[in-house]
């Protein structure tokens, strides 16, 4: 489990945490759709905790410390090192707790493990235009702005245009041994 005194806990997503997840993911199918879609059934699920199996692909639960209810979820996706030392994000909130701040106390300790323990440089988040919570999110926490890539994913049938944003490591840092001195 990853702490630091806040409201929320990140813990690594496990097989153990199947039926909250697939519980939580269908009572927030309102909330979801159309931005995402994430596994609701058990079988959807194992086949989805495949993509974590090699670590290129890290899967946390963000939890409200003083109850262990499951907030949202957090994926840091795409582990690049050697000279790019960055990953693309994922996130979620779970209806019953969204709009209480969770997320972004969630992503804050995100963005410090993968900054810190990780020792990534940069983090980018893609997000469909018209999803105005997750860009609010994105923008409180300090990413950047980058452009916009067209047709970038498939999602609920049909080819998404996504905003790209990022956030880098804040200074000092300390690379992962793979980043080459030159």
């Amino acid at each position: 489990m990853l702490t630091m005194p806040s409201r929320v806990e990140l813990h690594p997503l496990t097989l153990a945490d199947q039926d909250e997840f697939c519980m939580l993911v269908r009572a927030s199918t309102g909330l979801h759709q159309p931005w995402m879609q994430l596994p609701a059934t058990a079988e959807e699920f194992r086949v989805w905790m495949r993509r974590f199996d090699d670590g290129t692909n890290l899967g946390f639960l963000v939890r409200v410390a003083e109850t262990g209810a499951a907030a949202g979820m957090v994926n840091i996706n795409s582990i690049i090192r050697g000279r790019y030392q960055g990953a693309s994000l994922g996130y979620a909130a779970f209806a019953p707790s969204a709009g209480r701040g969770y997320m972004t106390d969630g992503l804050t300790i995100t963005l410090q493990h993968a900054f810190t323990d990780l020792r990534l440089h940069r983090l980018e988040a893609s997000i469909q235009p018209a999803n105005t919570a997750s860009l609010a999110l994105v923008r409180r926490l300090g990413f950047r702005h980058e452009g916009v890539s067209p047709a970038y994913l498939y999602i609920d049938g049909d080819w998404r245009d996504h905003e790209r944003w990022s956030i880098t490591a804040p200074h000092p840092w300390t690379p992962d041994p793979s980043l080459p001195e030159t």
